[in-house]
């Protein structure tokens, strides 16, 4: 049995590990373990391997200076939990905001908006009250800019002002476009609103060892299911690794631009799904 097994180029354990379908979880390394975690918790073979480094920026001045004209928008948008987590490390002591308190004095309260359930945790975990934040139903069929705007769209009027608090890609001074945010920020725009931006932190590439490149190039063949909920991931892994062929990589994405964005690197399959563990897991599944 050892000598046919040799044959084949494999043990016999080898070709049992074969069988097991490995998730490859790409987000962040700080977002990556509880879906790890959770993935995991239901019977998957999951795996961290974080594609997106995030860093503040350099100079936070600009967010100090978007917190002391905070009162004057109607709305601050988030673009995700790390916005929000450094958005915040930079409020004042002071800054009653998101809050019942605010209330008291004010009665044109700033909104928080969020396009998903990971950044109403993020801002709830920040302190900001459930009712002064505006978000998708859990029930929408996409957490996206474009679901947001069908909850706030019809109550925005000319003249009001937004802030979009988003992540900037590596070295650029410019914050990073997002298709879905630059269209977003186009529609407030477009109902006599302004607009704002700043941005809080760097998406960069992450500084892998010589075990995650090795992870990433079996995972490319191996029959994993690489999970990705950003464009971006997909952008750095074909930066760090440009000669490698996907054509026989599995992919769940949670989003069609994401999907669009792996078909154009070579992903031989690419399955969308609702950005929610349990559809994303339901998805998985039916890969096998």
């Amino acid at each position: 049995g050892r000598r046919a097994a040799a044959g084949r180029g494999e043990s016999p354990v080898q070709d049992c590990r074969l069988k097991v379908m490995r998730v490859i979880v790409t987000r962040p390394a700080r977002d990556a373990a509880p879906w790890v975690d959770a993935m995991v918790a239901s019977g998957l073979d999951a795996v961290a391997l974080p594609l997106i480094a995030v860093e503040p920026v350099a100079d936070p001045e600009p967010i100090r200076q978007a917190w002391s004209r905070i009162a004057s928008y109607s709305g601050v948008m988030f673009v995700s939990g790390n916005a929000v987590e450094h958005f915040f490390m930079q409020k004042p002591a002071l800054a009653h905001v998101f809050i019942a308190q605010k209330a008291i004095t004010d009665t044109a309260l700033t909104k928080a908006l969020a396009t998903g359930p990971g950044t109403v945790q993020a801002l709830l975990k920040a302190g900001v009250e459930a009712g002064f934040i505006e978000t998708p139903s859990a029930e929408a069929g996409q957490f996206d800019s474009e679901a947001l705007w069908q909850v706030i769209g019809t109550s925005v009027k000319a003249g009001q002002r937004f802030l979009i608090v988003r992540g900037q890609d590596g070295s650029d001074l410019q914050a990073s476009a997002g298709v879905g945010r630059d269209w977003f920020a186009s529609q407030l725009k477009g109902s006599g609103a302004h607009v704002d931006l700043v941005a809080t932190y760097r998406r960069c590439l992450p500084p892998w060892c010589d075990t995650e490149r090795s992870l990433a190039v079996s995972a490319a063949t191996d029959e994993s299911v690489w999970l990705f909920s950003s464009s971006q991931a997909i952008v750095n892994l074909t930066a760090l690794l440009p000669a490698q062929s996907w054509e026989r990589a599995r992919a769940v994405v949670t989003h069609a631009r994401i999907a669009a964005a792996a078909r154009q690197v070579g992903f031989g399959v690419v399955c969308e799904s609702r950005p929610t563990l349990a559809d994303t897991v339901a998805s998985i599944e039916s890969m096998r």
